[in-house]
């Protein structure tokens, strides 16, 4: 139950700032950094997710953005409603 938790707060950051840099929201969070990137990963892979980055810029790795899908926003829908139901 804690991973939905983790993931749900993981995926309400993205959609309300989804330029914001790995550590800014790990650090809002109260992630460690490795804990949000593992997050990040596991939403990815799950399709919840979806990581862009601006190919023209000479710093990529500043520029990344993170996009919920339309899976993601349905998965965290889902997870909001468990959420108030308890």
């Amino acid at each position: 139950m804690k991973n939905n938790s983790d993931q749900f707060e993981v995926m309400r950051k993205i959609q309300n700032n989804p330029d914001s840099s790995q550590r800014a929201m790990a650090e809002e969070l109260g992630f460690s950094l490795g804990k949000l990137n593992y997050c990040l990963k596991a939403l990815k892979k799950k399709g919840l997710v979806k990581i862009q980055n601006f190919k023209k810029k000479d710093n990529k790795i500043s520029y990344l953005r993170y996009v919920l899908t339309p899976k993601g926003a349905a998965e965290r829908t889902k997870l909001t409603l468990n959420f108030m139901k308890r």
